[in-house]
């Protein structure tokens, strides 16, 4: 498995547009944050915020599908966002539900996949049987995987892991002493996607939150400031060259990087 050292920039929202980035990341996972001050500034409800960033949710899947980027999994509920305000949770599940049912198309139409990760029991059954529906309809579709981590929490999904493999050790399956990095990761929600080579994460906040704490440990970072509902189709592709223009050594010294 190759190994990449992690780094942490912030954006400046005042560069120019400029043409597609030259290296696209395998799989980039995004942090949308920002929606709830988005509509605070605005005297709206928090809800309203999240129904605006869903816009930005299409924009940056179609980007992804175009440029080439193969999975994209957006954290778009955390085991922690159960704490809030049962208005606000209510209204997000119903705004899943709602973009569940109209997003359907435009994942058949673009050949996208879609796939769910986290603890989907503590899902409304409305939203977990469209999750499951629409799972199924994409199942075979191979033009980029689109994952939802929902109900999802880092830490929730490493003791699930460590859950499954003590399981294999007490039934005299696994002994304890082959246990490696590679079977933790078989272990994970979902196995067969590759490590994020990219997060980016909104509004300007530079913590992980919980999210993909094993699989991040070697992903580039790259933060903007711009909120969630704000963040365009330019800011999203300033990101990608920031990406793109990070010297990226795998723990290795530049001569050795530059070799292989």
């Amino acid at each position: 498995m190759t190994r990449r050292a992690a780094s942490v920039d912030v954006v400046d929202q005042k560069r120019d547009s400029s043409p597609a980035p030259k290296a696209i990341p395998r799989h980039l996972a995004i942090i949308m944050d920002g929606n709830g001050r988005w509509a605070k500034k605005r005297f709206m409800p928090r809800v309203e915020g999240h129904r605006n960033g869903a816009k930005t949710v299409r924009m940056v899947v179609e980007e992804c599908r175009k440029l080439g980027v193969r999975h994209l999994t957006l954290f778009a509920f955390s085991t922690e966002n159960w704490r809030r305000p049962e208005e606000e949770v209510g209204g997000l599940m119903r705004l899943f539900v709602q973009h569940l049912e109209s997003e359907l198309e435009l994942l058949l139409k673009n050949g996208i996949r879609l796939r769910a990760m986290g603890d989907l029991s503590r899902l409304p059954a409305a939203v977990r049987e469209l999750l499951e529906r629409n799972e199924e309809r994409t199942k075979d579709l191979t033009g980029m995987d689109l994952i939802l981590a929902v109900s999802y929490g880092g830490r929730d999904e490493l003791v699930h892991a460590f859950r499954k493999l003590g399981r294999a050790v007490k039934a005299g399956e696994l002994d304890p002493e082959t246990v490696t990095e590679e079977l933790v990761s078989r272990s994970l929600y979902l196995p067969d996607v590759p490590d994020p080579d990219l997060l980016i994460r909104t509004s300007d906040e530079t913590r992980i939150s919980n999210f993909l704490l094993w699989q991040l440990a070697y992903a580039e970072i790259v933060v903007s400031p711009e909120l969630w509902p704000d963040f365009s189709r330019d800011e999203f592709h300033r990101c990608l060259h920031v990406f793109a223009g990070r010297n990226r050594r795998f723990g290795l010294t530049q001569e050795q990087a530059s070799a292989s």
